[in-house]
């Protein structure tokens, strides 16, 4: 921030933007403050309209400073400043800020960059071609009921709701000490193994992949193991590596997930035997705070150890430093990624299905189920969102599939897929619908060239952009499989695949698998069924 400010000071700014949930305000050219619906005034506020304008100048209270993301919480009722009587009253008007102030330019010309980049980062919902045969508006009451629900945290399995409001309450000490241990690995390492299963590994490996998009120029390769039983994988990486410098990141909560635990200890003897003494220090333990077996292991190894909340199961676990540190230590910008999640938990914090896309998508999705669809597909035609399906798969498969209901979840990745699935998507049996998880930006493109003598015949497309062509093969897909073939398309977007977008996009699903499980009455948060193979198993171990 230019400026220090602090909690409990009182500033002056101008409103710059107001949505149904709060007014955007500007304190000077690099900090920015939200003021929530909730502290415009003791009144009720049913339209923040009626307190404030675009362009006024207002004075309020910190009420919370989050330094790295030039961002504050503003209070107006902490002064006692605004009331519904004062702001109705005519003889009670605040000025407006003239068109030029000194500090500000026009509100046409210069609006705040955060403002511009919530306009960007907001998840765009198309159902134009979801065949939609009711009316989504139709579920408000209940999405009404339900959120809150889910903020008051009285549903069921409300002990693992951390992820609500996670964005604010998370440990800021911890967080920069992952920031420094990543900076670490990265200077002591060009190997990272990050050993863990399920979402213990599949968050990081969505968002890394996601952002730093295939075949990354980044001098850390990342190795994901411990998710796996296979000989030939296991084998195969402590081959790879054996003349690699390695660093290994192992998350367990128990430390008794036995792909993982056992692993670890085929990787802590490799690291032990080939640095010795100093293995402790290329060896970090994310795992829970005092339980289990791999915390007391780690404190008498000397391992550095992060924290897995209580309150936050593992599938939704990416946003805390089961995620975070893989995430920093490929060098992507998690103060980016956490101000993607802490814009999406303000923005998505409303029952309203007209301004919520978060619930307006868990809707559609119970209206497809209870229309007889039994399958989701999720579809996307970038290759390095695969790993973001498949997190996916297992956020909604794990949360919703109980007591013989939930949707299936899939995932295709066209055009690739359309070689192989797109008959059956096509022409099969109509037990789908589509999700297309759509980014407007491509993180790089390229131009086909023109070829003397056209002997390959394509000088058609020379000139057009790579992202151009993949564009119509998903708007002639689309055509195909809705208007021919019938099958309702969701469309989701968002502008681009960087980690901001990635924060938010990960709130807006666990907002929207929430309000799709609770509509199922069932737990969204528990996984009892895993239990079975797991007994299974172990009985022919011999455990």
């Amino acid at each position: 921030m230019k400026r220090k400010y602090k909690n409990g000071q009182i500033i002056e700014g101008v409103i710059t933007g107001i949505q149904p949930y709060g007014a955007f305000v500007v304190l000077d050219d690099t900090t920015h403050g939200l003021i929530h619906i909730s502290e415009i005034s003791d009144d009720y506020v049913r339209d923040i309209r009626h307190f404030l304008t675009q362009g006024e100048k207002v004075v309020a209270k910190i009420i919370d400073v989050n330094d790295g993301h030039s961002q504050l919480r503003l209070s107006l009722k902490a002064l006692n400043y605004s009331s519904r009587k004062n702001r109705t009253d005519k003889d009670y008007k605040r000025p407006l800020v003239p068109e030029m102030v000194t500090g500000f330019e026009t509100l046409e010309n210069r609006l705040p960059q955060w403002i511009v980049e919530k306009e960007n980062l907001m998840v765009k919902v198309d159902l134009s071609h979801a065949l939609l045969k009711g009316d989504v508006i139709s579920y408000q009451e209940e999405v009404t009921r339900i959120h809150t629900m889910i903020n008051e945290k009285t549903g069921k399995g409300s002990e693992y709701t951390g992820w609500v409001d996670w964005a604010e309450n998370y440990d800021k000490a911890e967080f920069e000490r992952m920031k420094v241990c990543a900076d670490r690995i990265r200077s002591q390492a060009n190997v990272l193994l990050v050993c863990g299963i399920g979402g213990s590994y599949l968050g990081s490996r969505a968002a890394i992949e996601m952002i730093q998009g295939p075949y990354s120029k980044d001098g850390l390769e990342i190795i994901y193991v411990g998710n796996t039983f296979s000989s030939t994988a296991i084998m195969r990486i402590l081959d790879y590596i054996k003349d690699k410098d390695v660093a290994c990141n192992v998350i367990s909560k128990s430390g008794t997930t036995t792909e993982t635990a056992l692993a670890f200890r085929l990787i802590r003897q490799f690291m032990e035997e080939k640095y010795g003494e100093d293995a402790k220090d290329r060896i970090y333990a994310t795992t829970d705070a005092k339980n289990g077996l791999l915390k007391p292991l780690a404190d008498q190894k000397g391992y550095e150890t992060f924290v897995i909340p209580d309150d936050i199961g593992g599938r939704f676990s990416v946003i805390t430093p089961v995620g975070l540190l893989p995430i920093a230590a490929a060098g992507i910008d998690i103060d980016a990624l956490m101000a993607g999640v802490l814009q999406a938990s303000l923005e998505l914090n409303t029952d309203k299905l007209e301004n919520n896309p978060a619930y307006t998508y868990a809707a559609v999705r119970d209206m497809m189920y209870k229309g007889g669809k039994s399958v989701e597909m999720f579809v996307s035609y970038e290759t390095h969102l695969t790993y973001l399906s498949e997190w996916l798969k297992q956020l909604y498969g794990e949360s919703e599939g109980k007591d013989s209901k939930g949707l299936m979840p899939a995932s295709v990745n066209f055009s690739t897929d359309l070689h192989s699935m797109g008959q059956f998507v096509q022409d099969g049996s109509k037990i789908m619908f589509e999700t297309q998880i759509r980014v407007d930006e491509p993180i790089v493109d390229g131009i086909v060239p023109s070829e003397e003598g056209d002997i390959d015949q394509l000088n058609y497309l020379a000139g057009k952009s790579l992202h151009w062509i993949n564009e119509k093969a998903f708007e002639g897909t689309l055509e195909a499989h809705e208007i021919t073939g019938g099958v309702p398309n969701v469309l989701l977007s968002i502008q681009k695949a960087d980690a901001k977008n990635f924060g938010y996009l990960v709130y807006f699903f666990f907002r929207s698998l929430a309000m799709s499980a609770y509509l199922l009455d069932v737990n969204p948060f528990d996984q009892e069924g895993v239990e079975v193979y797991k007994k299974n198993m172990f009985r022919l171990l011999g455990k």
